[in-house]
């Protein structure tokens, strides 16, 4: 497959979601790193799936879900937590 730079740093997001879910659940924090975690990991999902729509709107719906997406992960990342 042709190199993709949004699937690359979607990615990249998603791993680094993920670590950040790790690192909350350890200072026993669940709720937004269930949350963040879910969200978080989705919008690189729906950006892959979306190399493989079935027609242009199928492509721009898995785009609309990842964009839906990252202003939910955006949100849990502006909720003070302490």
């Amino acid at each position: 497959m042709k190199e993709n730079k949004l699937v690359e740093l979607s990615m990249d997001f998603s791993v680094d979601m993920i670590n950040l879910v790790k690192y909350l659940k350890a200072n026993h924090e669940t709720i937004i790193s269930t949350q963040i975690g879910r969200s978080g990991t989705s919008i690189g999902a729906n950006i892959h799936e979306a190399q493989y729509a079935q027609g242009t709107k199928d492509f721009i719906s898995k785009f609309e879900i990842a964009h839906k997406e990252a202003s939910e992960t955006g949100y849990w990342l502006e909720l003070p937590y302490s």
